[in-house]
């Protein structure tokens, strides 16, 4: 570790000699967390940008390990480098948050153990938008807590990115990307292959992803075409229980979509989409044990309209669930072979449909801005339920803001909630879906080189879902609505741009300071939880970004996180503390002309964590790279 230590703070003092670039400033970008259309400058929530320079200079491999530095945002990873992942947002469970790919909603209707399973690599990735808080009037179910918007870019250049990075424990990842771009249609396409024996016995993964992207202008509209797949399996080791460290998984996700976008004074967005989820899991490797397959399909409508009242948005959307498997659902009249597997076959299934209807209106002067919404959603299963929510803010200054809000939001059990029975978890079809009403108050202080954030929550759910035991001698988890959790807490956070450093005549392209604490509490009933009471209570992220000499530059990322809750520490199944840890991340970039040459370690100080009780996470990393744009124009 000295070593490593020694290079940089070497690297960082060294010569004195510097050169400044500029990172994208966030004020005036069009975010997608409402309806309506909004700026960021506008909104009355907090929201996190994640620029394309931030994500690009960030010394991370995967989206997780990229979140894993954003404010209140909760990843618990099992594995290395997006292998598998569970993301919640102030205190929420993994269920709870909504994962979204340029808009469309990605999230498994088996599990959230699988929303993280995105066929997309980081070089596709133009923008992440993390909405705190509740945005089920937005996007309906399962916006419990957050919601997160993955947004790709499409280059207006032609040209072929070429990368390939290789690292300890024989990690590989080699990757291409191929744009093209005219007055008219605009393409992207990229594809990688991703590898690692593994930080100890099995946890060693392969993965394969596809991606397209395209942009097509019509008369007065565009059209939006994308489509994925991933292939993926990796070594489990004690990821669902640590009786059994030989657990395998193998996953695969194909996903379509498109949407039309236009009008002029009548504005209208149309999407529909596809996903498919296929799903393997070997208790003992080598002998496979359940099989799921996920088949999700639905239309997105929303109009938009200005009048000398505001803006207003109207709109619905319709999506259909199904699952196939040989453990979850009801029983199937004719068993259904497995693909590609010969006498295997699915025994067991479920669907239901959902519809939504919203409207939601938007009101901005030169002090004020107010937005209301509502969206009513009837489930073929769970019924109705509503989501109304207000939000307001007021401008003391051309600078400083207050802002507040008041929203409901619910989520509907999962698959997995509902059926899963396995040697350590039962289910409860008899669940229904948990409900919050969220309260949210601050202050955002916004410049052209500073933007400052501080506010207060407070969420109050009813018929909250959570595996939980009664008794230290009962065998199995299972599946419960507890009748009401309580979340509160506090966040803080800084952004300095490169602008203001500048003025300073120092070296620094950016610095990002964010601190998060928060508390969940349960009214009743005697019981341990297995996730909803497992919170990061404080977390501490700190991002640097500074120059070393002309194309040389440096990015640090460090993390301090304190988890409430206990696990079982295995074999002897004692109750434990989780202990709180330090990460830090380092990346030194050498861009020349149009190549980029890169030296990055994870866990710089090695740390010893656990993001889940019993399932060992990584140490130092040391990785190197190399990608080189080419320029098909010329």
């Amino acid at each position: 570790m000295k070593r490593y230590l020694f290079l940089y703070i070497s690297i960082l003092f060294s010569s004195g000699l510097f050169s400044q670039s500029d990172t994208l400033w966030i004020p005036e970008i069009e975010i997608n967390t409402k309806r309506t259309p909004e700026v960021y400058s506008e909104s009355s929530r907090i929201i996190t940008i994640l620029t394309k320079a931030e994500i690009e200079s960030a010394p991370v491999q995967s989206l997780v390990d990229l979140l894993e530095y954003v404010m209140n945002v909760d990843i618990r990873q099992r594995g290395y480098n997006g292998v598998q992942s569970d993301i919640s947002i102030r205190g929420g469970s993994f269920d709870q948050t909504l994962i979204l790919v340029n808009g469309i909603p990605f999230n498994d209707p088996q599990t959230g153990h699988h929303n993280a399973d995105l066929p997309i690599d980081i070089d596709n990735i133009d923008r992440i938008e993390v909405l705190e808080g509740p945005a089920s009037r937005t996007f309906g179910p399962n916006a419990f807590s957050g919601a997160i918007n993955i947004i790709t870019g499409l280059p207006e250049t032609n040209t072929l990115k070429l990368s390939l990075t290789g690292g300890e424990n024989n990690l590989y990842s080699t990757s291409a990307a191929l744009n093209t771009s005219n007055k008219s249609v605009a393409n992207s396409f990229s594809i990688s292959k991703k590898g690692s024996d593994g930080y100890i016995e099995n946890t060693d993964y392969q993965m394969l992803n596809l991606f397209y992207l395209s942009r097509i202008k019509l008369n007065n509209a565009t059209l939006d075409l994308q489509a994925a797949h991933q292939d993926k399996s990796f070594g489990a080791n004690s990821f669902y229980t640590p009786k059994y460290p030989n657990q395998y998984v193998q996953t695969k996700t194909k996903f379509i979509s498109a949407s039309l976008k236009g009008g002029a004074e009548l504005k209208h967005k149309t999407s529909v989409y596809w996903k498919q989820h296929n799903g393997q899991f070997e208790l003992v490797r080598g002998n496979p044990l359940n099989y799921h397959q996920t088949q999700v399909y639905g239309i997105d409508e929303t109009i938009n309209f200005h009048s000398e009242m505001g803006k207003t948005a109207v709109g619905f959307s319709y999506r259909h669930e199904k699952i196939l498997s040989n453990v979850l659902g009801f029983s199937l009249d004719e068993p259904k072979n497995v693909k590609n597997e010969a006498d295997v076959f699915y025994t067991k299934s479920d669907k239901r449909n959902n519809y939504s209807f919203f409207i939601e209106h938007s009101y901005y002067s030169k002090r004020t801005s107010f937005s209301a919404g509502l969206l009513a959603n009837y489930n073929s299963v769970f019924d109705w339920h509503f989501a109304p929510g207000i939000d307001f803010s007021y401008n003391f200054t051309n600078h400083i803001k207050f802002f507040a809000s008041i929203n409901k939001s619910f989520r509907l059990p999962t698959f997995t909630d509902l059926y899963y029975e396995g040697p350590t978890n039962v289910g409860n079809a008899d669940l229904i879906p948990e409900e919050a009403i969220s309260f949210e108050a601050g202050l955002k202080f916004i410049q052209e080189d500073v933007a400052a954030e501080m506010a207060v929550f407070k969420r109050d759910g009813t018929n909250i879902i959570d595996w939980i035991k009664y008794s230290d001698t009962q065998e199995k988890w299972e599946s419960k609505n507890i009748t009401e959790l309580n979340t509160g807490g506090f966040e803080f956070a800084v952004h300095l741009n490169s602008s203001f450093f500048s003025k300073q005549n120092l070296p620094i392209n950016q610095f990002k300071l964010s601190y998060a604490f928060t508390n969940v509490s349960k009214k009743s009933g005697d019981f341990t939880s297995k996730y909803a009471l497992d919170y990061l209570k404080h977390k501490l992220a700190l991002n640097l970004s500074h120059n070393i000499y002309k194309g040389l530059s440096m990015n640090w990322q460090a993390s301090y996180q304190d988890r409430a809750g206990t696990y079982l520490a295995y074999p002897v199944d004692i109750e434990t503390e989780y202990k709180p840890f330090v990460l830090l991340d380092a990346k030194m970039n050498w861009e020349i002309q149009n190549w980029d040459v890169y030296l990055e370690v994870a866990n710089l100080f090695d740390a010893n964590y656990f993001d889940i009780g019993n399932v060992i996470m990584p140490g130092r990393w040391v990785k190197m790279g190399v990608s080189i744009d080419i320029n098909l124009s010329k």
